[in-house]
């Protein structure tokens, strides 16, 4: 755990269901998407497995015990080399917390480990017009990458 002005940021494990699940709960607020993150959260068995997994990185940022922040991340092994990169999936802080320094406490949690896996880069994708997204990676030396994401859909009934 690393603490950063009365926030500590903690990686969480399988042991941690309630944590991921308030964790959703914030991203379920911070991105305006309740149906999507809170209405039809995974089942205890689920969310144990998913964090019991190498490769699935979870850090939440707490305040006196609350999540007030997080991140949600995947280490890809890469196939071209004996290397991974980190993808930040989800980062999100609680709007009263905001601009204070967590976003950054979190990011800087995962580049420590990165570094203790060997992964060579983090990357994360910003939507056009998330002006404080976009702001938030320049300030930790990203560097952008206009491209195009397309969704594959798989399964046309959901």
């Amino acid at each position: 755990m690393n603490s950063t002005e009365n926030i500590t940021i903690q990686h969480l494990s399988e042991k941690d269901i309630k944590l991921m699940q308030d964790l959703l709960n914030v991203f379920g607020d911070a991105f305006d998407e309740v149906e999507t993150y809170c209405k039809a959260q995974p089942k205890t068995d689920y969310l144990h497995k998913l964090l019991s997994r190498d490769y699935f990185i979870v850090l939440v940022a707490l305040k006196h015990g609350e999540v007030v922040g997080g991140l949600a991340a995947y280490e890809l092994h890469k196939f071209e080399q004996e290397r991974s990169e980190i993808y930040i999936y989800d980062l999100a802080v609680s709007t009263e917390y905001r601009r204070q320094g967590i976003a950054m406490a979190l990011i800087d949690a995962l580049k420590n480990i990165a570094v203790d896996r060997g992964a060579y880069v983090i990357f994360v994708q910003a939507d056009y017009g998330d002006d404080p997204a976009i702001e938030l990676y320049r300030k930790v030396g990203g560097v952008r990458e206009d491209v195009l994401h397309f969704d594959i859909v798989v399964k046309k009934d959901y």
